[in-house]
């Protein structure tokens, strides 16, 4: 990152009692995002990723105060199948949000099938699209989502990011393609660093007790550089961890309160 950036702020951490009500308040927290942003531009830009994380969006469905025709949706991090793989993102989210709610399909932007065969190309390609979409409008040397949620793995990885690969220290593109994904399918396109810490805002969303322990240790020593602990927005982005009270049952990081 260029040193004249402010250091980023510290995360927030924000427990709720239950699932439900994380969902609850997770899609308040998207919709106040949205306002936000379609008030100073008329787009919401916001990435999503895959995992757990589609589950958690179903708050979305019937909420009134969405204005889907203005979201420009794109994924963190996609497996290489087909679209309508049981591995793909986009079919999760699909699944779990999209086929439920009046988004025109054009907002959606998914990678292109017909360059799987090449992964450099498939990355470049996904990587036009961002330049498509931020660069005549932001001029900035990074895209500056509105708003990227992400999930976590039991290791630590998140997006396509995973422990100690080469793609941690990727500075430059902003998206990369992983042939040697840790756990199936191998073959993956994802977001870099740079990337995902320009965003205004960063949302971890993680429920249950098996993520625990890795939750601790991403807050608490984050200096041991796990993947979700590289994660730090630049200033002035803003990081939060929304979790359920058993995924925070073992940190002794200090919470916030949910406040829109």
């Amino acid at each position: 990152m260029s040193s004249h950036h402010q250091p980023p702020h510290a995360p927030l951490l924000i427990a709720f009692p239950t699932k439900d009500a994380l969902q609850h308040d997770l899609a308040a927290f998207i919709v106040r995002a949205q306002k936000d942003s379609i008030d100073k531009k008329g787009r919401f830009t916001i990435a999503l990723s895959g995992g757990s994380l589609p589950n958690m969006l179903k708050g979305l469905i019937s909420n009134s105060h969405i204005k889907w025709n203005h979201w420009q949706v794109y994924y963190v991090d996609e497996r290489v199948v087909p679209l309508d793989h049981p591995d793909s993102n986009h079919r999760a989210c699909t699944d779990a949000l999209f086929a439920h709610v009046p988004i025109p399909a054009e907002n959606i932007h998914t990678i292109d099938p017909a360059l799987f065969g090449e992964l450099e190309e498939l990355a470049d390609s996904y990587e036009k699209l961002l330049i498509h979409e931020f660069a005549q409008k932001d001029a900035a040397r990074f895209p500056v989502f509105d708003l990227i949620l992400l999930g976590m793995g039991p290791d630590g990885h998140t997006a396509s990011l995973f422990p100690a690969h080469d793609l941690l220290a990727e500075e430059d593109r902003w998206v990369a393609y992983v042939e040697d994904s840790p756990k199936p399918p191998l073959r993956r396109i994802t977001f870099t660093y740079p990337v995902i810490n320009h965003a205004a805002r960063v949302v971890f969303v993680a429920s249950g007790a098996d993520k625990a322990a890795t939750i601790a240790h991403v807050l608490e020593h984050p200096e041991e550089g796990l993947p979700a602990a590289r994660v730090r927005p630049v200033f002035p982005g803003q990081l939060y961890w929304f979790v359920d009270d058993a995924a925070a049952s073992k940190t002794v990081y200090p919470r916030t309160e949910f406040k829109l």
